[in-house]
Order: C-alpha cells, then structure tokens, then sequence
C-alpha cells in the first residue's frame, strides 16, 4: 500500500500542472500570442484550426481570468536612453509584514524597477532595474536604500551583455 501512494505522489509531480479552464486550443493560442500578441484572430484561427470569434472569445476569456496578465510592448532600453540593466539583492532589516509590504509597495512605485521578486533565502527582494547612467543608479539607491530604515543591505550586480531578454512561460504540450 504504501508503494501505491509513493508511486501515486512521483506520477502527480511529473505530470505538468494545466488548470481544467485550458484546453489544447487555448495553449496553442498562448503559444502564437506569446511570440507575437498582435497576430490577427483570424490568422490564430487558421493555425489552430478555431474560428476567429471562438478564438477572440477564448482570448477574452484567459484575460478576464488572469491567465492573460498583459499587452505590452516590448520596448529595447538602450533605444530609448536606459542602456544599463542591473539586479540588485535587498536584504531588510525587519521581516514584519507591514514593513514588508511596504518594501513591496515602494518598488512596484519605483518606474526604474522592471521586476521585482519577494524570494527565500539570504535576500528578502531580487529586483531588475534599467537607468541611463550609473550616476541615475546611485540617485536610486540613495532613494531606495539608504534613506530606508529597512533596508540592511544590498548587493548590486551589473549585467554586461543582455544575452536572454523574455517573460515567455513554458506551455505544456
């Protein structure tokens, strides 16, 4: 008996996880929108072999749901004046909800902040950060980190080459 549920357990773990809402339609639709969002209904249609009403109801649907966070352009920083991406460990000083959800509020404020990651292990925040020049950088970390009482440290780490830029999310099948 006990085998069973071991077995049961390992199988439930290697399966991929798709919520019961997705079906294959949906993915191959994720998929097309994911390389290019403004491929036209009808074109998404024919590859997926759906009309492109049943197509714009599904897309619809997956955005009214939160499967869908977003439409954006995806802009080159450096082609438009903020040629320096760095991510930045944010250790606070104290992990109290309220001051962690301050932390939080303050880097989704912060337009320079890309991303941002509460994560486990030595750092409390991963962040992604795009400027123009190393002298904006230090403006940035005078506002978000040393005129912080929270903030115990930070590490910085400059990215020299940006070799794999993307937010695409691996679909099953």
């Amino acid at each position: 008996m006990a085998s069973r549920m071991q077995i049961c357990f390992v199988r439930n773990i290697s399966l991929p996880a798709i919520p019961p809402s997705l079906d294959s339609f949906d993915l191959a639709i994720l998929a097309i929108l994911q390389r290019d969002n403004t491929t036209p209904q009808r074109l998404i249609g024919e590859a997926v072999n759906l009309s492109a009403p049943a197509v714009q109801r599904r897309i619809k649907r997956m955005e009214q749901t939160g499967v869908i966070a977003g439409n954006v352009a995806v802009i080159e920083p450096a082609a438009v004046g903020q040629p320096i991406t760095i991510f930045v460990e944010v250790e606070l000083e104290s992990e109290r909800a309220e001051l962690i959800d301050a932390a939080k509020r303050q880097f989704s404020a912060t337009p320079e902040i890309q991303q941002c990651y509460y994560v486990t292990g030595e750092a409390d925040f991963i962040l992604v950060i795009t400027v123009a020049d190393m002298g904006a950088y230090e403006a940035l970390t005078r506002k978000l980190f040393f005129d912080s009482n929270n903030v115990r440290k930070f590490r910085t780490f400059v990215a020299m080459d940006r070799v794999k830029v993307g937010l695409t999310v691996p679909l099953p099948g």
